[in-house]
């Protein structure tokens, strides 16, 4: 964090100098230049169009001394790395009312390591009133051109997660940077994992200055339907072990979350069973413009009949429009996933011994490619249905323990982004590209998130 002292070099304000040649040639312009006491060292600032400039002022040398540059080097802030400014002043304990002015703080945005962001804060000191007003006033004529960043905020917590902390973490991390921003919030308590893949990092800060930075990404969604019904919109889908898995969690929400993953987890591998199906899907790449493909009359049809079936018994099928990394597959469940490019992960896992399995599943935590198994396929699609066949291990409940079937009485058990959905026959799924925006990190730094937000 930068730091001032309280002696300080007062310059005079100066105006941007007038163009000439050599001016014009600039890339940026210059909007302010003054003087103002950075880290302890009185600077040469100038604030151009997109960055802020500064140059350390070095003392002259006593008469005989060896020549030298006045300035030291140039340091630099991009401006939209900015998301408040601030006058700086002191307070007095026994005159209350009466302050001094210190000068500008700004607060800023840096990247600590990969993929992480902190907040920090650089001040600009310098004691006069009117110079430190007309820097601040142009500093929030600045900020207000960033027409990206939200300015108001629906704020979805799931109290559930972070071991029942997210609403701490919240009101203690993330909003007095939204309040120190000036973006109004309201805030709902509901689960949402909505995306684990946009911000590359577990770091709540990091979530946080992504959102306030109005850093915009393009997210392709899935629908989900079945009979023709639109189910609901979403990003992941497992079908086979990881809805039986999640759906036993679901039976044993008293325990803390990683309790209730691992035993259910556990349970479902004790009963793993494959799930007799057929499997439809559209590679990607092969469907023709929106109007050609809506012209056509049967869904088996589209893209001059490139639709593939596959059938079978298969122990896990996965659909995935994003990465979806997370705390046991820090690579993702589909790593080859981007959030907008226009295709689905579609990963089959067909009938194997459990053990093959177990090295299947344990290869996600690790480096080695957990699809390279004989029994396991990829494909990159663009729709996909999935007919699962009633009482597929041709087994009644009593024969399977009285406890364990393939479909409940509501359907067959979905995990679709970490909630269970149930459907009693075929779903259809179908990618729509870049069809909702959200604040999210770089698309090639991605690891993983536990906060989402949309905007408003």
């Amino acid at each position: 964090m930068f730091r001032g002292r309280r002696r300080s070099r007062v310059g005079a304000l100066e105006e941007a100098p007038p163009e000439n040649p050599k001016a014009a040639a600039e890339p940026e312009r210059v909007l302010l230049r003054g003087i103002f006491e950075i880290g302890r060292e009185s600077c040469d600032v100038a604030l151009g169009e997109r960055a802020l400039r500064w140059r350390r002022i070095q003392p002259e040398l006593p008469a005989g001394g060896t020549r030298r540059d006045l300035l030291g080097k140039e340091e630099s802030l991009e401006l939209e790395d900015i998301f408040s400014v601030k006058l700086k002043r002191r307070c007095w304990a026994k005159h209350p009312g009466r302050d001094t002015l210190l000068g500008i703080t700004l607060f800023i945005c840096l990247k600590e390591q990969r993929n992480k962001l902190k907040d920090s804060t650089l001040d600009l000191i310098n004691f006069s009133e009117d110079h430190c007003d007309i820097w601040f006033r142009q500093f929030k004529k600045i900020l207000e051109g960033f027409t990206s960043r939200p300015k108001a905020l629906k704020i979805l917590l799931n109290p559930q997660s972070h071991r029942k902390e997210s609403v701490q973490v919240y009101y203690e991390k993330v909003e007095p940077l939204l309040k120190l921003a000036g973006i109004e919030t309201d805030v709902t308590r509901s689960t949402n994992a909505l995306a684990h893949s946009l911000f590359g990092t577990p770091h709540v800060v990091t979530a946080t200055m992504h959102i306030i930075l109005g850093h915009i990404r393009s997210v392709d969604v899935c629908t989900f339907s079945s009979a023709g019904k639109l189910l609901r919109f979403g990003f992941s889908a497992m079908f086979g072990f990881g809805g039986r898995t999640l759906a036993l969690a679901e039976k044993y929400r008293w325990m803390c979350p990683s309790q209730r993953r691992d035993f259910a987890v556990i349970k479902a591998l004790a009963k793993l069973k494959p799930e007799d199906c057929k499997i439809s899907f559209l590679l990607a790449g092969c469907s023709q413009n929106k109007q050609e493909r809506k012209s056509q009359r049967s869904p088996e049809s589209d893209c001059g009949g490139h639709w593939q079936t596959i059938q079978g018994q298969f122990l896990n099928i996965s659909i995935m429009a994003i990465p979806c990394p997370c705390s046991v597959a820090p690579r993702g469940f589909a790593p080859d996933t981007r959030l907008h490019n226009g295709s689905m992960a579609l990963r089959i896992v067909r009938n194997t011994t459990r053990s093959e399995f177990v090295k299947h599943l344990k290869r996600y935590s690790s480096v080695k490619n957990q699809f390279n198994f004989p029994f396991v396929e990829t494909y990159t699609i663009e729709e996909v249905k999935i007919h699962p066949k009633s009482n597929s291990n041709g087994c009644s409940p009593q024969e399977e323990g009285g406890n364990h079937t393939t479909a409940s009485e509501h359907g067959f058990p979905w995990n679709v982004d970490g909630d269970l959905m149930e459907a009693a026959s075929e779903v259809h799924i179908r990618l729509h590209p870049r069809l909702i925006r959200l604040y999210g990190g770089s698309l090639e730094e991605m690891n993983d998130c536990k906060v989402a937000c949309n905007c408003i």
